[in-house]
């Protein structure tokens, strides 16, 4: 009985259904913000892999050369 009145106090349903609409809206921006920059993310990981293999080669080829 009393677990019923907390969740009430999180719980809100509203009659009018319009109230889903922005609600829906934020949501749908704040999940393609995300995303995007997710992808940014990954992208700039893999420049900077790149970057760190390409280092990695150029001291291994300086070793070589000074043996």
């Amino acid at each position: 009985m009393l677990s019923y009145y907390v969740l009430n106090l999180f719980l809100y349903f509203p009659e009018d259904k319009s109230e889903y609409i922005p609600a829906s809206i934020t949501m749908a921006i704040f999940l393609i913000a995300a995303l995007l920059t997710f992808r940014l993310i990954i992208k700039v990981s893999k420049r900077e892999e790149l970057k760190t293999k390409k280092m990695e080669e150029e001291a291994g080829q300086h070793k070589r050369e000074t043996e």
